[in-house]
């Protein structure tokens, strides 16, 4: 009987194990180190993406305007919204994505002087969101939710992405697509995945309930 007791014991330690196991493996990030949103099938909210506003000194026009293409495209494959540009006539959105690019840091040198020559200001600010370590890649994207028709902000918030290894060689043609092939294979590269990942969780997140009808 005991010997009966023991052998059910090890199956079911065996089989907690294996769940575990399964539940870590289900819970892996997508490539790139930012979590997988869980697939989806309901209704959609529609959307658009206002033109970014690049207020970081290392980035540009072109820049932002890559961004804005990887961050619809991501918010389309994600299932969870109709991107419509502002300018359809028959399909008008309800909720404009507005963004503004705060920190653009593609090679940030560590030392007393700030990250990237920037001096104390930035050390201060970049310094404690990234710890000791400053020579990571990052990106700080600032969102803000809003209804189109009454242009009330809904939510608000600062998205982030940071690296200090390189992402893997399949995306240097996505990368190449949207005009920012230089960051292609490096820190950048896999710190702009994650924050643009984080920012479809957060839109997915803050846009209301029911404005998802579609």
């Amino acid at each position: 009987m005991r010997k009966l007791f023991w052998v059910m014991a090890y199956g079911l330690i065996v089989a907690s194990l294996a769940g575990c196991a399964a539940a870590r493996q289900a819970a892996q990030p997508a490539p790139g180190g930012a979590a997988a949103l869980p697939a989806y099938r309901g209704p959609k909210a529609r959307i658009s993406v206002a033109g970014f506003d690049v207020e970081a000194a290392k980035a540009n026009s072109a820049i932002g305007s890559g961004l804005r293409q990887m961050l619809t495209d991501a918010l389309t494959g994600s299932d969870r919204f109709n991107v419509v540009e502002r300018q359809n006539k028959h399909k008008t959105p309800d909720i404009i994505i507005s963004v503004a690019v705060m920190e653009f840091e593609p090679q940030p040198a560590g030392g007393s002087a700030g990250i990237g020559g920037g001096g104390a200001a930035a050390g201060g600010i970049l310094g404690g969101l990234l710890g000791g370590g400053l020579n990571k890649a990052y990106i700080a994207l600032d969102i803000r939710i809003i209804d189109a028709p009454t242009s009330e902000v809904l939510a608000a918030r600062r998205v982030q992405g940071q690296a200090s290894e390189a992402a893997g060689g399949f995306m240097a043609g996505l990368f190449g697509r949207h005009g920012l092939a230089a960051y292609a294979n490096t820190p950048m590269e896999k710190a702009i995945r994650i924050c643009i990942s984080e920012a479809v969780r957060y839109i997915w997140e803050g846009v209301p309930k029911s404005y998802y009808r579609y």
